[in-house]
């Protein structure tokens, strides 16, 4: 097995009381990293934090305080002793046609899709520059790349989050700190239960994936490994597509 030299390391994971971010928080848990897990649901963290004590800490935060959201960073060193990763895993995506959406929906996606992993990667810089290492994930999705219907704003935000990943990647890249994004696809989550539950719906989903199938939670785990892991440090400004093919065909 290969040792992706992550044992002792220091991450925050943003939204990791479930599905992916869970997924993600586990993951790194597994290899040695500590973890502070902010999200929004205590109960949900609280339970993360008991299947692994001393290696998970759970923080409750609304991604929408951008104040709670910078004290993260000082939060992870207080805890933990230093910071070297931060996986912004944190997202709304709600739908509705643009017209009828209210602008403050754009205003609060932009404010959660966005504004607060950019306040958090500010914060973080702030300890990654000066010991010239630190990996910024950034999780995007399909939806920033090729954009989708009913899912303006979600689409927008990602999109812009994809830009902003690039961009501090080629800013941090000489002081040492990488900046990448992960894009995920369809995957078998809670913000898919509509469509898991109806037969037709999901027929109709997996048609449209070449893979015929959704990702499933322990798959986006060894991807963030990886990009969290000093194995990674050539990569930067990059963006890796988990999506069972979706977005490599017309």
């Amino acid at each position: 097995m290969m040792d992706l030299e992550l044992d002792g390391k220091v991450a925050i994971v943003t939204g990791a009381s479930r599905g992916l971010g869970r997924a993600m928080a586990v993951a790194l848990a597994e290899q040695g990293v500590s973890v502070l897990a902010a999200a929004r649901s205590a109960d949900d963290l609280a339970e993360l934090e008991a299947r692994y004590p001393g290696r998970i800490k759970g923080r409750p935060c609304d991604m929408r305080d951008l104040a709670a959201v910078g004290a993260l960073a000082d939060e992870a060193v207080a805890a933990f002793g230093r910071l070297d990763i931060v996986v912004n895993n944190a997202g709304i995506a709600p739908a509705g046609a643009f017209l009828d959406q209210a602008e403050s929906v754009w205003h609060e996606v932009f404010t959660v899709n966005v504004a607060a992993p950019a306040t958090l990667a500010r914060a973080a810089g702030r300890h990654m520059i000066p010991q010239r290492s630190g990996k910024i994930i950034n999780i995007a999705s399909t939806s920033g790349i090729l954009g989708k219907p009913i899912l303006v704003a979600y689409s927008s935000s990602k999109g812009a989050l994809l830009q902003f990943t690039k961009a501090l990647a080629a800013e941090w890249a000489s002081k040492g700190v990488q900046v990448n994004a992960i894009a995920p696809g369809a995957f078998e989550t809670s913000a898919q239960k509509a469509v898991l539950e109806s037969p037709e719906i999901l027929a109709m989903r997996l048609k449209k994936i070449p893979a015929r199938r959704m990702g499933v939670d322990e798959e986006i785990g060894p991807m963030v490994c990886y990009l969290a892991s000093p194995k990674s440090n050539f990569v930067t400004g990059a963006v890796l597509v988990i999506d069972g093919g979706e977005s490599s065909k017309l």
